[in-house]
């Protein structure tokens, strides 16, 4: 007879539990060892204060971790994922349950809460997510065998990884089932996957005493291989389980972005040459991995073929890691000899010149890796110590020391673009002024975008705005060294730009150049510079908005905008130009696929502008994706996004089909209907 009460005998047909623990302890010190040998290699790595925010943290925990947010953005993938997550998690708390009733609370308090209305809903629990977790995983081989999407990696740790969680589950339904079919109990329905299994072994013509024999040895089987499973687990890419929440409470939090700063007097080693060079967090970042090759699919050099991948690169560190984890665990004081070379043979250098800091790669990751901030070490490691970088790099550097921009040009030709307009000088204001207008290199010396810079005093003017410029007295903020990796002459620039800026008086910063937005904005701050930075499309919505100055002139052209990295993902700067496109008479806007957060770089980036590319370029991409999206126009709100996208349309002989203007050449010709 059974007991009215819903409820199970826990270890039913079992014997020589005992047994049981001696295996747990056993898998368990296996995966504790192998926990507490990465813990000891992520601490050799340099400080990194990350305890700020609790509150913050914690949610971006429960919303990226648990909920897992950023996954959820790739819809087969994220499916497949969150079933497999919510399987392993709701059994491991339903088999944390069993030991707790049976280790702590019947035998400390003769209390059993797995009974009753408790015990049907966790049945029923189990079984759902058990068979949930199964159709992830047969998603997921799916997508492995016959999707085959490029960027992601098919290796032996992912069948053992599949195989073995497949296993576990169908092994835990034939216990299931075979328990049931021996015993029959009266809420046998509240498993209904269990019984469906119990109703085949019936219908095969077991025995009870049949079922009763083979439960007992499918329990064991069962039960070596989850414990085997768990032992695994810090072995293999699955450790992302645990080091995934810890990657995503660590994160960076405030601006994005940002590169460190270097105390460079006070170093022995400029950027990072070997892998104890990085910081806890970044040593930590390479075990989160998850390898789903995300940001590889995102990454313009990946994507055009070059050296560079993102997955790979954090995998290579991952693995140079391990390979020297004998030298790092040495005792401190002990010389360390590392049996290879970081920069140039675990990671190859053309690796490193191929990123375009466009940060795609750190906005797709769904356990909030960062790629970027270690190229730029390993830049810095390269450009600093050994002086090896891409040769046309050096005509850029020397431009920078002795003319203050990339170009070379004289000093004294900065306000050459100013010739016969009204443009008010820092110098020569009294008092102050509200807006000081940084034009930039760019702006400056560059004949497409001194149009831009005409083009934004006309309006200025027009809207009766208090500004002025600096002049010859402004030099290159530095954003190209900083990025190519050389801080020693970021900082010089940095220092001389800061002398000039705190001598004046004034309320905002304008740019029309995202790098020079981000750097002033953000980047000074390291060095005493706190100013608010605005970018020329928040100050022209902005005027638009107020009435001080008016589109009257139609324009009648289908027009499609290019997110500059620099303003759209570092920056979260998406809604104001296109609010100042729609704004325009006569104008019809159109989103190209990859658009916003998921934009597609121009290539400029990362000290990139100044590098030689080979062919498939990346802004030959971008600029075929606007052909195709139907456009006459793409409009950029960046310089270097200008250029490319110009070089891009000429080099691909799209010119009768698409043409190249900044948002201010377009607000300028709607204002007065002419082009500038």
């Amino acid at each position: 007879m059974y007991n009215v009460t819903p409820t199970r005998e826990i270890y039913w047909n079992i014997s020589g539990i005992i047994w049981m623990y001696v295996l747990a302890v056993i898998s368990l010190s296996i995966f504790g060892w192998k926990l507490y040998r990465r813990l000891r290699l992520w601490k050799s790595g340099k400080p990194d204060a990350r305890m700020d925010q609790l509150g913050l943290r914690l949610k971006m925990v429960f919303q990226y971790a648990l909920a897992q947010g950023r996954l959820m953005k790739k819809m087969y993938a994220g499916l497949l994922h969150v079933l497999m997550y919510a399987g392993f998690i709701i059994l491991f708390i339903g088999t944390l349950l069993i030991f707790l009733q049976v280790d702590f609370t019947e035998p400390l308090f003769s209390w059993t809460f797995l009974e009753s209305t408790f015990y049907l809903y966790y049945s029923l629990i189990l079984d759902v997510f058990g068979v949930l977790a199964i159709v992830g995983i047969l998603m997921a081989a799916y997508r492995r065998i016959f999707m085959k999407p490029v960027n992601l990696k098919n290796r032996r740790d992912d069948l053992i990884i599949l195989g073995s969680f497949l296993l576990i589950l169908i092994t835990g339904f034939i216990i299931e089932g075979l328990r049931i079919g021996a015993t029959q109990p009266q809420w046998q329905g509240w498993s209904p996957a269990g019984l469906l299994v119990a109703n085949f072994f019936h219908s095969a013509g077991m025995t009870g005493q049949s079922m009763q024999r083979w439960h007992l040895y499918s329990w064991w089987f069962h039960l070596v291989i989850s414990l085997a499973f768990i032992a695994y687990i810090p072995y293999s890419k699955l450790f992302h389980v645990l080091t995934a929440p810890l990657n995503i409470f660590f994160q960076t939090l405030g601006p994005k972005g940002i590169s460190s700063k270097m105390e460079l007097e006070e170093l022995d080693h400029f950027g990072a040459s070997q892998i104890n060079h990085f910081s806890w967090k970044e040593l930590m970042d390479l075990d989160a991995c998850t390898e789903c090759g995300r940001c590889s699919d995102v990454c313009p050099a990946t994507t055009t073929q070059k050296a560079l991948s993102p997955m790979k690169v954090i995998l290579d560190l991952q693995h140079h890691l391990s390979r020297e984890a004998s030298v790092l665990l040495q005792k401190n004081g002990e010389e360390k000899s590392f049996s290879q070379k970081m920069v140039g043979e675990a990671i190859l250098e053309e690796e490193l010149w191929g990123c375009t800091t466009c940060l795609a790669c750190q906005q797709a990751c769904p356990v909030y890796i960062e790629h970027i901030p270690k190229i730029l070490e390993m830049r810095r490691h390269l450009v600093l110590e050994e002086s090896r970088f891409p040769t046309e790099v050096t005509t850029t550097f020397k431009n920078l020391e002795t003319n203050g921009n990339p170009w070379g040009i004289s000093p004294e030709d900065r306000e050459k673009w100013t010739e016969g307009l009204p443009v008010p000088k820092m110098r020569e204001v009294e008092g102050g002024v509200d807006y000081l207008y940084w034009v930039g290199c760019a702006g400056a010396y560059d004949a497409r975008s001194q149009r831009v810079s005409q083009a934004m005093v006309k309006i200025l003017n027009a809207a009766g705005t208090s500004y002025a410029i600096l002049g010859m007295e402004e030099t290159c903020n530095g954003d190209p060294a900083r990025r190519i990796g050389n801080e020693y002459l970021f900082q010089i620039l940095a220092e001389q730009n800061l002398e000039t800026l705190h001598r004046y008086k004034f309320k905002k910063i304008i740019t029309t150049c995202p790098h020079c937005y981000h750097t002033l904005a953000y980047e000074y701050k390291q060095f005493g510079g706190d100013f608010q930075v605005i970018h020329h499309t928040q100050l022209l919505q902005e005027l638009i908005t107020s009435g001080k100055i008016r589109l009257q002139k139609e324009i009648s052209q289908k027009v499609t905008y290019h997110d500059s990295c620099y303003l759209g993902r570092h920056h979260s700067i998406y809604d104001d130009p296109r609010k100042i496109l729609q704004a325009i008479p006569g104008m019809k806007t159109i989103e190209m696929p990859r658009n916003r957060e998921n934009g597609f770089c121009c290539g400029a980036g990362g000290g990139r502008m100044w590098m030689e590319e080979q062919q498939p370029k990346v802004n030959h991409n971008r600029v075929e994706e606007a052909v195709q999206s139907g456009a006459e126009m793409v409009c950029s709100a960046c310089p270097f996004c200008a250029t490319m996208l110009s070089d891009g349309i000429n080099e691909t002989s799209r010119q009768e089909q698409l043409e190249n203007q900044d948002i201010a050449l377009l607000v300028s010709k709607a204002m007065n209907g002419q082009t500038v």
